[in-house]
């Protein structure tokens, strides 16, 4: 019913949690396949992913070209982005299935969806960014790639798929759906901290915020 692609390079130490938690949807048939989109690791990470099952596609080192690619590659109607360095809570497909059904028979306004970001880290600095990206996708209705996207590929086709860009990929296919098209399910995409204890959370929130003003401005994006 999904097909699932993650975009990776260098990914060894976060992409076996990824794999695992989509065990238990893989296992009741709810995810078929599961395509991980190689950008020329030189660790472990095709490794992993073949051991895990998953189909592993090289592609260029640019996030644009491997979701792309990874979807040229899906075999079935439902396709989830998601992030290597990324977990799905358990349970999540419970909601997932529901809404993928209600799009599917035409009751629904939405026409994908994305899940409630989450940090695995523990403290105030998490807590308060978790609050201020909820608040966002509460009011602006803008998921970026930490949250998953849950997409129709009648839906991605017909807004483009992926464009060929390094990064703000997920920002750029988010507006072109349409704000009010997406839905946020109440699941928690849990994506690692590392990068923000790495550079600092404050540091880290800014970086982020000026790619996006770069790329609202039309510049190219660093």
């Amino acid at each position: 019913m999904i097909s699932v692609v993650i975009p990776a390079k260098n990914v060894e130490a976060t992409l076996p949690a990824t794999l695992t938690a989509l065990v238990p949807a893989a296992v009741d048939g709810f995810v078929r396949e599961v395509i991980v989109v190689d950008g020329g690791s030189t660790d472990r990470t095709r490794e992993i992913a073949d051991q895990a099952g998953a189909e592993v596609v090289p592609a260029h080192d640019n996030r644009g070209d491997q979701l792309r690619a990874g979807a040229q590659k899906a075999r079935h109607r439902w396709l989830l982005f998601l992030n290597a360095d990324t977990s799905i809570e358990s349970d999540w497909e419970r909601e997932a299935s529901q809404f993928m059904q209600r799009v599917d028979i035409g009751s629904a306004r939405y026409s994908a969806a994305a899940f409630r970001f989450a940090l695995d880290d523990e403290g105030l600095a998490p807590r308060a960014l978790e609050t201020l990206v909820r608040l966002r996708s509460s009011v602006m209705r803008l998921p970026y790639g930490e949250q998953g996207l849950l997409i129709p590929r009648s839906t991605y086709d017909a807004v483009g798929g992926h464009r060929s860009m390094p990064l703000m990929e997920d920002f750029d296919l988010v507006r072109r759906i349409g704000v009010r098209r997406i839905k946020l399910l109440r699941a928690r995409a849990i994506t690692s901290a590392q990068p923000y204890r790495h550079d600092g959370y404050l540091r880290r929130a800014l970086a982020n915020q000026i790619q996006r003003l770069r790329y609202t401005l039309h510049l190219a994006p660093s």
